[in-house]
C-alpha cells in the first residue's frame, strides 16, 4: 500500500487526527508569497527593520545585511521546508522521525512556547491599535483610561478582549479560510504601508530623508562586522516562522511551486518593506521633532482623521496577519500533537489563545528584561532543533521516510526507537541548547549573543551526526 494513500488506515492511530495526517496540496506559489508577506508586515517588522537601519551604517550597507540575512532565511526555509512539502505533515510529524513518536513533543513544545507567548503580545499590540481608533473617534471614552485592572485600562480590556474573540474566531476557522485571508491581508497592508510614508514623505521633504539614521564613526572592521551582525539580526527574527514552516509548505503543490514563493516573499518582499519603513522612520524627527520606530505611534501623532481609521484598520490586518503565520498555526498543531485523538487542531489554538491571556501580554512587552529571559532562552533552542532535524533527513536518514512509521507506536516501527523517544537527539539538543543559552546570556556588548541559532544549530548537528553512529546512547 502506498504511504500516501493510507490516510484511512493512518487515521485509527492514536498519533493522528485529520490535522495532522497528510493534507492536500493545493498551495501555488502566490499562496507561499503570501505567507511571507503575513509574516513581514507587522508592526514589529516594521520596528526591526527600523532598528537595523539604526546601527549606524550607511545605507547600502544596510541593505546588504537584509539581503544577506533573509538569503540565508530564504535558504533554510528552502531545506526545512522540503520533508513536510514532500510528505503533506506538519512540522510536529516531520520531527517524529528524529526526535521519535513522542519525544517530538519536545521540539514542538519549545516553538510553542514562543508562538504562546508572541500570540499574547501580538494580540495586545492590535488592541492597542484598536485603542487610538476608537479614542480618535470618541474622545469621551478616555474617562475609561484613567483606571487599572491587571495593568489594563477598562477600555484597553475592552479592547483586548474585542481582538481575542475575533482573532479567535477567525483562527478557528479551517486552513483554506485561513489562506484566503492571507492572500489579500499582506496587498492590503503595503497599501496602507505606502500610504504612511507618502504622507510622511510630503510633511518631511524628501531632501530631509535618510537612510542612516544614526551617524557613528566606525572603522572599516567595525563597520563588517557591524553588518555581519545586522544580518545575523535578521536571521534571529525571522527564525521562529523558518522552523515550523513545513506546517505551510506541506500545502504546496510542488518544491518548485513552494521555492517560488519563498524567492519573492523573502529577499523581494522583506527589502521592499524594509524601505518603506526606513524612509518613514527616518522622516519622523522632522515631522513630529523625535524619532519614532513604533508605527502605532506615529499614527497616533496624524492629524488625518480619515488616514488614522485607515491606519489603524491596516494595523489590525497586519497584527493578525503575523499572528496567524508566527503564531497561532505553530501552537494550534503544537498542542495538538499533544494529545492528537483528544486535541485537535482547532482545540489546541483554543488551547493556545487562553494561555496567551493568562501570561498579561502587555506586562510582558512592557518589561524588556522579563521578555528576553522568557522568550530569547526558547529561542535560543531553536537552532539545535533546526540543526538535528535536517542533518537527520538529509544525511542520516538520506530523505527516506516511512509515512506510515510517523504514526505508529508499534515496537517494530521506524520512529520508536526508546520508549518512542530518540534519546541520541536528545543527547545533542542538551548541550546544544545550553550552550546556545550561555551565548546570550554572557554576551557583554560583543554580540556573540545574537548568533546563537547559529551556534545551536551547527553544534547540535554536529553533536548528532557523531552520536547517530555510535554506540553511546542504546536506540
Amino acid at each position: 500500500m502506498d504511504d500516501r494513500t493510507s490516510t484511512q488506515a493512518l487515521s485509527e492511530s492514536v498519533l493522528a487526527n485529520k490535522d495532522l495526517l497528510p493534507s492536500k496540496q493545493t498551495w501555488n506559489w502566490y499562496n507561499i508569497f503570501a505567507f511571507w508577506m503575513s509574516d513581514v508586515h507587522s508592526a514589529g517588522g516594521y520596528i526591526f527593520a527600523g532598528t537595523l537601519f539604526s546601527l549606524g551604517l550607511a545605507g547600502w550597507q544596510v541593505f546588504v545585511s537584509l539581503i544577506v540575512g533573509i538569503v540565508i532565511i530564504q535558504g533554510l526555509a528552502n531545506i526545512i521546508g522540503v520533508p513536510s512539502q514532500k510528505l503533506a505533515v506538519p512540522f510536529p510529524v516531520i520531527s517524529r522521525m528524529t526526535y521519535g513518536v513522542f519525544g517530538a513533543n519536545i521540539p514542538a513544545l519549545i516553538r510553542g512556547g514562543i508562538a504562546v507567548v508572541w500570540y499574547g503580545i501580538q494580540t495586545y499590540l492590535a488592541s492597542a491599535a484598536l485603542m487610538i481608533v476608537v479614542l480618535y473617534e470618541w474622545p469621551d471614552l478616555v474617562s475609561l483610561t484613567h483606571d487599572n485592572i491587571l495593568g489594563l485600562s477598562t477600555l484597553g480590556w475592552y479592547c483586548f478582549a474585542a481582538m481575542w474573540v475575533l482573532q479567535t474566531a477567525l483562527f478557528l476557522c479551517n486552513m483554506e479560510a485561513i489562506r484566503r485571508f492571507m492572500d489579500w491581508a499582506g496587498p492590503i497592508v503595503y497599501i496602507a504601508m505606502l500610504v504612511l510614508m507618502v504622507l510622511i514623505v510630503r510633511e518631511a521633504a524628501w531632501e530631509n530623508i535618510s537612510f542612516s539614521l544614526t551617524e557613528k564613526e566606525m572603522t572599516a572592521s567595525e563597520t563588517i562586522w557591524t553588518m555581519i551582525v545586522g544580518a545575523a539580526l535578521v536571521v534571529s527574527y525571522f527564525c521562529g516562522p523558518t522552523l515550523n514552516f513545513g506546517d505551510f509548505s506541506r500545502y504546496a503543490k510542488s518544491p518548485s511551486q513552494m521555492k517560488r514563493g519563498n524567492f519573492w516573499g523573502l529577499p523581494v518582499n522583506f527589502v521592499f518593506f524594509s524601505l518603506i519603513a526606513v524612509v518613514t522612520i527616518s522622516g519622523t524627527p522632522v515631522v513630529f521633532g523625535e524619532l519614532i520606530v513604533d508605527p502605532i505611534e506615529v499614527m497616533g501623532k496624524l492629524d488625518n482623521k480619515t488616514a488614522v481609521l485607515i491606519l489603524g484598520l491596516t494595523m489590525l490586518i497586519a497584527t493578525v496577519g503575523v499572528n496567524i503565520v508566527a503564531n497561532f498555526v505553530s501552537a494550534a498543531f503544537d498542542i495538538s500533537n499533544i494529545f492528537p485523538k483528544y486535541i485537535s487542531w482547532r482545540t489546541g489554538g483554543l488551547v493556545a489563545s487562553v494561555l496567551s491571556v493568562a501570561l498579561l501580554p502587555w506586562n510582558l512587552f512592557s518589561s524588556p528584561e522579563v521578555i528576553h529571559v522568557t522568550v530569547d532562552v526558547l529561542a535560543a533552542l531553536i537552532g539545535p532543533v533546526y540543526g538535528i532535524l535536517i542533518i537527520d533527513y538529509y544525511y542520516i536518514k538520506r530523505r527516506h521516510v516511512v509515512v506510515h512509521d510517523l504514526y505508529s507506536t508499534s515496537r517494530e516501527g521506524s520512529y520508536w526507537y526508546r520508549h518512542g523517544v530518540n534519546w541520541k537527539a536528545l543527547a545533542a539538543l542538551i548541550p546544544a541548547g545550553i550552550a546556545s543559552v550561555a551565548a546570550m546570556m554572557l554576551d557583554s556588548g560583543s554580540g556573540i549573543g545574537n548568533f546563537t541559532f547559529f551556534i545551536g544549530a551547527f553544534m547540535a548537528a554536529g553533536v548528532y551526526r557523531w552520536i547517530a553512529h555510535s554506540d553511546i546512547i542504546r536506540d
